[in-house]
């Protein structure tokens, strides 16, 4: 695909570079079409994506797929025990020959961060991404420095039952705007598996369907699609009912119906629509709230997870334009 410098980026661009990833990516992860397209929600929308399930079901081949599509910077950091914060923001050192500190950047430096297995480094170690994620920039030893854009953290984790893990903290779930669950393949799905990617990395066939720069366009038009004030009535309904469900002790934050806003419009501009649609909020609402939501004592003993929770206030808050 092909731009034209200098004129502002389109709709109709946004939706092509998606239309361009989501192909390549679907080549290798098959049979995990949402999945997929929740992925690309984070990438136009300048949001960061958690993928999480149980080990060997492809989180680290989706990461690796929607990276290899575009053809940017990536690095990859494995998260270990005793991985350090200063080998993910980088670290000052003392250049003997000019007698002077110089900056080494760390793998946060990159348009996208692959952070594998985020959850088996240390709560101090996984803060280190607090700022990047937030903010586009790192601050070490009193001077920051700004990350390239577009800039797209794809983080990995098992479930917290397994051996090794740490929790991720409040804060830092709180700054993916989008988790998903792989989940087992279909059968037929799993048969095709079977067939193609023994004995073959699929990755090594991957070819760069955009750039960086087609990227940072596609982002700027997203952020034109229309939402209208009724819609942001809407989400603050969601966003509301959260805080005060008796199943529910963390509700969502400011920042999460913000970033459902934004992920409204990636959705929208993925099919080529110049408006969000309270469908299109209804449906991210699980994905971009549930994982920032902590159950109560009540919810717990209700066995009630917080996605089920979102579900029960989606079917409860009136959409526009339909009730109410």
């Amino acid at each position: 695909m092909t731009t034209v410098q200098g004129q502002a980026p389109t709709l109709a661009e946004a939706t092509a570079t998606a239309a361009a990833v989501r192909h390549a990516v679907q080549q290798v992860v098959v049979g995990k079409d949402e999945v997929v397209d929740l992925a690309l929600v984070a990438l136009l929308a300048e949001g960061h994506l958690l993928v999480e399930d149980v080990p060997g079901v492809g989180k680290t081949l989706l990461a690796k797929a929607l990276a290899r599509s575009i053809d940017c910077s990536v690095r990859r950091i494995q998260f270990t025990p005793d991985l350090l914060p200063s080998d993910v923001t980088g670290v000052s050192i003392f250049n003997q020959e000019r007698g002077d500190f110089e900056f080494r950047p760390g793998a946060v430096f990159a348009n996208v961060v692959i952070g594998d297995e985020i959850n088996r480094a240390s709560p101090k170690t996984q803060s280190a991404l607090l700022e990047a994620m937030e903010e586009q920039q790192v601050t070490v030893d009193g001077r920051t420095y700004p990350l390239p854009p577009p800039f797209l953290v794809v983080a990995t984790q098992n479930p917290v039952e397994m051996d090794g893990t740490y929790p991720l903290p409040e804060a830092q779930r709180d700054r993916f705007m989008v988790r998903v669950a792989m989940g087992y393949p279909r059968p037929e799905d799993e048969l095709r598996l079977l067939g193609t990617h023994v004995g073959t990395d699929p990755l090594l066939a991957m070819s760069p369907v955009a750039d960086a720069e087609e990227v940072r366009r596609a982002v700027a038009a997203v952020a034109e699609v229309h939402v209208s004030e009724a819609l942001r009535h809407y989400v603050l309904a969601l966003t509301q009912a959260t805080r005060t469900h008796p199943d529910l002790r963390l509700g969502a934050s400011p920042r999460a119906g913000l970033q459902l806003v934004r992920a409204g419009r990636a959705l929208a501009a993925l099919v080529g629509r110049d408006h969000v649609l309270p469908d299109d909020v209804a449906h991210l609402a699980v994905p971009v709230l549930a994982h920032r939501l902590l159950p109560s004592a009540r919810g717990r003993t209700a066995r009630k997870d917080p996605a089920t929770v979102v579900r029960e206030i989606v079917a409860a808050t009136p959409v526009p334009g339909a009730r109410g």
